[in-house]
């Protein structure tokens, strides 16, 4: 068997075997195989594609490339989800604890902030002693006694994504639809889990822009874990806006923290975190449903919503620091105080009263990178306390000189260029614009809804 052969196969539109996957991408992670033939591979795929079974079985090998975590001995169901990402999405605190209060266990392995849009990891890591680099024993630990874990990748875990998404970076076929799903699937597969929700976003803050985009991912993340054994259910979600009203690491923890005591609407006019739990429940009722605890959608969302209201989840959430290192008492004293010392707010313009029609997610989140709260490279330093508070968001109507945000930035130049930022990421209207839906569509092996 030779490399060469493959990538011309793949080139002429051929489907490969599972034997000829497993030949290049342990010959890859070996470095049997150079870089210029995996190159040619990715670009052979991302215009060639690849069928359900051959993602399936990339994803495969992919996965056994390296370490997985053994849930056996802990009583089930496992059930997880993944966000493909986007400005303030901070879903995983608060549906973690939620579906574990629920009898759902949650191993959940996340990433880090990249660019403009925010990491799980970070946020966690703003609590004071949080740990995220859990050994597998300290994780199947909290699974067992907390419901939930949450932890990074290490190097032992799937080193086949790690070394493909940094050549994918680099070679323009970072957009692949079967490279995307192989990389996200093998790496939920090595958390151990046996359904996954997905919550592919979409919109001006997600990695996919378009809908007919997002909606392929999500049709091939439900096709190939399918074919892998797993239960799968996608949703499409909106990410034009940024979701709630806080984005900022440790101020995207509060605001989880008002969620789970169920403090998440406010008087109309001004900014809530409704937007972030309409998505939040209905994440978190399709894990239910997955786990097996509902019949149906409409019931698991009104024991998720029954659930909340008990205050156990936040319970859940707050065992869950201190079993990851984290210092509960310290979290809830630092609650509302805890800032980046250089500050600015952002107005509405002089002129008449207006409508909030919309606040781009994209420039929000290149803010948010200038003030520290994301990172443009994957070693770069995030601030715990940098962010932005929203006053207002989208359909609120102001007046002239009326406060939109609050920033709060780690260092000076960084609050000069996300306030420029952030003043052009608002657009004004003189009628309020229409309600927008969060959830677009859900995708499954049973089809679309």
């Amino acid at each position: 068997m030779r490399a060469v052969d493959i990538i011309a196969a793949k080139r002429d539109g051929k489907e490969l075997s599972r034997g000829e996957m497993e030949f290049l991408i342990s010959g890859y992670v070996s470095g049997a195989i150079p870089d210029y033939q995996i190159s040619a591979w990715a670009m052979a795929v991302y215009f060639s594609g690849m069928s359900p079974a051959e993602t399936a079985a990339l994803t495969s090998v992919m996965l056994q490339s390296g370490q997985t975590i053994d849930l056996a001995g802990i009583a089930g169901p496992f059930v997880d989800k993944h966000s493909t990402g986007g400005v303030g999405d901070k879903t995983s605190l608060i549906l973690a604890p939620l579906v574990s209060a629920l009898g759902i266990r949650d191993p959940m392995m996340s990433g880090r902030a990249l660019g403009h849009t925010g990491g799980t990891l970070d946020k966690l890591e703003a609590i004071p002693g949080f740990r995220t680099n859990l050994s597998t024993d300290e994780f199947r630990r909290i699974i067992e006694t907390d419901g939930f874990a949450m932890t990074g990748q290490t190097k032992e875990v799937v080193p086949a994504d790690r070394l493909l998404y940094a050549l994918r970076d680099v070679t323009a076929t970072v957009e692949s639809i079967p490279l995307i799903t192989a990389s996200i699937l093998s790496k939920k597969a090595a958390e151990g889990a046996e359904a996954f929700v997905f919550d592919v976003k979409y919109g001006s803050g997600a990695f996919m822009k378009e809908r007919e985009k997002a909606e392929l991912l999500a049709r091939s993340l439900v096709d190939t874990g399918t074919a892998m054994g797993k239960k799968i259910i996608a949703l499409l979600t909106a990410m034009d806006e940024p979701l709630g009203r806080m984005t900022g690491n440790f101020l995207e923890v509060e605001e989880c923290l008002d969620c789970l005591e169920g403090v998440y609407k406010t008087d109309e006019g001004s900014a809530d975190s409704s937007d972030l739990m309409e998505v939040t429940l209905e994440l978190a009722s399709r894990m239910v449903v997955l786990g097996g605890k509902a019949e149906s959608t409409d019931e698991a969302r009104a024991l998720c919503e029954t659930c909340l209201a008990s205050g156990k989840p936040r319970g859940l959430f707050l065992r869950n620091v201190a079993s990851q290192g984290g210092d509960p008492k310290k979290l809830l004293e630092l609650r509302g105080k805890w800032r980046a010392p250089f500050r600015g707010e952002v107005r509405v313009p002089g002129g008449a009263a207006a409508y909030i029609t919309r606040v781009d997610a994209l420039k929000t989140g290149r803010a948010a990178v200038a003030l520290g709260v994301g990172r443009s490279r994957t070693e770069d330093p995030v601030s715990p306390t940098a962010g932005v508070e929203f006053l207002h968001k989208r359909g609120a109507k102001v007046t002239p000189q009326d406060v939109i945000m609050r920033v709060y930035s780690a260092t000076e130049k960084g609050l000069e260029e996300a306030l420029a930022l952030l003043g052009e990421a608002v657009d004004f209207g003189d009628a309020p614009p229409l309600k927008q839906n969060m959830v677009l569509k859900e995708i499954s092996a049973a089809g679309a809804a």
